[in-house]
């Protein structure tokens, strides 16, 4: 349960969310990805209130201003990374030939470009999260949750992803929130906010 959180993340700001396991993290990550309805308070993204749309408009606004990464990829097994990477642009009817575009350029962003038709199971794991977050990317959301995105990684695979998130915040200007245990992936964030039982720590 949550108790009187309460911040503000401008577009290109990267916030880690820090605490002990059961302080509330991905349940306030839940809340700004319209996963969770609040019983009190309201989550704001750029000027529309998450917990106000019904269940089609929450869906919309997810798809098109909500990118999110995990620990565990949650890519598709029988698709490719390209087509992993295009779902979300075919779920907003984007142009095939601009799909095709944004893919391309967002695979090559992540080093991945020569590996754009292998499937999951053929990709290492920080491939893997690698082509979760083009995914999570490719259709410029305006908020970018992320969940313990090293948490299953080696430290280099790790280290790979947090300088991409790092990097791709920066040049898209998406705000960017971090659940972490991790000590260097919450340095690549601009603050950081510590969660006890459910409240912010100050």
């Amino acid at each position: 349960m949550l108790r009187g959180v309460s911040f503000t993340v401008p577009a290109g700001r990267r916030v880690a969310l820090t605490g002990p396991s059961g302080s509330g993290k991905t349940t306030l990550l839940n809340c700004l990805g319209g996963i969770d309805r609040p019983d009190a308070g309201r989550v704001w993204l750029q000027g529309r209130t998450l917990d106000g749309a019904d269940a089609a408009g929450l869906a919309r606004l997810r798809r098109e201003r909500i990118g999110t990464v995990f620990q565990f990829f949650h890519l598709l097994p029988t698709l490719s990374a390209a087509e992993n990477v295009e779902l979300p642009l075919q779920l907003l009817g984007v142009p095939r030939a601009e799909r095709e575009a944004r893919v391309a350029a967002l695979l090559a962003r992540v080093g991945l470009e020569a590996r754009a038709t292998a499937r999951p199971g053929e990709l290492s794991g920080g491939e893997q999260q690698r082509v979760a977050l083009a995914r999570a990317l490719v259709h410029r959301p305006a908020l970018l949750l992320a969940d313990e995105p090293t948490g299953n990684l080696d430290s280099a695979a790790g280290a790979r992803v947090l300088a991409l998130l790092r990097e791709l915040s920066d040049e898209t200007g998406t705000a960017l929130v971090l659940v972490t245990h991790s000590e260097e992936a919450a340095a690549v964030c601009h603050e950081r906010i510590r969660l006890r039982d459910g409240a912010i720590e100050r």
